[in-house]
């Protein structure tokens, strides 16, 4: 039976919390932390954790809890890196919220400290753990669609103007940059799970509705590969209607997320003919109905997947190394935009984005931070992506 603590119960803890009551034969939480502890309290009596300890500070938990085995952090970006890097020198095994830290010298810090201990660093990308990624990564790694040659990618969310007067939300230096970092990161997460790394960025930003922020509300990456593909995203917290979605162009035929696929057959003059015979359609269609449907999916996949990673000691779906990739590409797309150059990657050691501060020091502060609320009234839980298993069969 696995101990677990939560650092940080705000309202994404929810969805924590909520996914390891769904395995209580496995696991069990036996401490809340926040420095809000009556926040924590609050959860311990919403769903009854009357076992659970509630502390004001994780190192207060650590101190006095030998017994925990995972420490989940949903706190704060600012602070990840710390969290995670003393539960794991002090022999916890770690699942972060994204993104993973606040720049690339926070992660590989995290990674160091991982590797010394032994134990298992994981970081939260629950959209691969959707039937709709998951089903389309499978169809994708038949090739039956050819050579990728383009994706669009739509990360497109709303957020309130209230939405950055929470203290910590707003700012470089506590949220570590805006829509592209905290909210693409799902969609960038996924994109690379798909596709790699591309070795080229161009990419601008600005802010258009929320003059309480300093950092972005939208921005759009131009992504190339070493194939010669290309990538297009757009991050948003403007977008009405939150549509969301993965566009993937092969050589032979259109697929996406949510689910559409469209073959093309080329007449004598090259302009485009449907597929006659739909005999490639019907087996893209077959590939994708085949793949099984998860048993369990967003955050509840992701724990499921850690636990048994413990449990059989193996490595989680998502680990530490493809969380920093995910925040590689990211601080590519900031210093893109600061810089108004075309930025290769991998990043260098060397690069000022690479460092701490890096991206905060030379980013636009498009407004001043106008407000800050300690906290917002509770709610069940934090809404999450748009749902790209929309129009799915079994």
């Amino acid at each position: 039976m696995l101990k677990i603590a939560i650092v940080g119960t705000g309202n994404i803890s929810h969805h924590h919390i909520q996914a390891y009551l769904r395995f209580p034969e496995r696991c069990v939480i036996t401490a809340l932390v926040d420095i809000y502890p009556e926040k924590a309290r609050e959860k311990q009596s919403r769903y009854g954790l009357t076992g659970a300890r509630v502390y004001s500070s994780h190192t207060q938990m650590l101190e006095e809890d030998g017994m925990i085995d995972v420490v989940d952090i949903c706190t704060p970006p600012y602070v990840h890196a710390a969290i995670a890097i003393d539960a794991l020198q002090a022999g916890k095994h770690v699942l972060c919220e994204k993104p993973m830290a606040a720049s690339l010298e926070e992660c590989d810090a995290m990674l160091a400290a991982r590797k010394a201990s032994g134990k298992l660093l994981s970081v939260i990308a629950q959209n691969r753990f959707t039937d709709a990624l998951w089903r389309l990564k499978a169809v994708i790694d038949t090739g039956l669609a050819g050579k990728i040659c383009h994706a669009q990618v739509d990360s497109l969310w709303w957020r309130g103007h209230c939405y950055y007067d929470l203290w910590w939300r707003g700012t470089w230096q506590k949220e570590g940059g805006g829509c592209t970092l905290n909210h693409a990161v799902h969609h960038i997460d996924a994109l690379q799970w798909m596709l790699g790394q591309p070795s080229e960025v161009m990419a601008m930003m600005t802010n258009v509705a929320h003059n309480n922020a300093e950092v972005e509300d939208l921005s759009a990456a131009l992504f190339r590969y070493p194939n010669g593909a290309l990538a297009q995203l757009t991050a948003s917290v403007v977008h009405h209607g939150e549509e969301q979605k993965i566009v993937i162009q092969g050589e032979k035929a259109r697929l996406s997320a949510p689910w559409q696929v469209c073959a093309s057959q080329s007449g004598d003059n090259g302009f485009p003919l449907a597929d006659r015979d739909l005999t490639l359609e019907a087996r893209l269609n077959e590939a994708w109905h085949n793949v099984a449907p998860r048993p369990y999916t967003l955050h509840c996949g992701q724990i499921d997947d850690l636990l048994t990673a413990i449990e059989q000691h193996t490595s989680p779906l998502v680990d530490g190394h493809q969380g920093r990739q995910a925040l590689e590409l990211i601080t590519a797309i900031y210093q893109s935009a600061i810089t108004r150059s075309v930025v290769t990657l991998p990043l260098s050691r060397d690069n000022p984005f690479y460092q701490t501060g890096g991206i905060a020091g030379g980013a636009p502060r498009f407004y001043q931070k106008s407000a800050s609320v300690a906290n917002f009234r509770e709610t069940e839980a934090i809404p999450l992506a748009k749902a790209l298993d929309k129009g799915m069969t079994s």
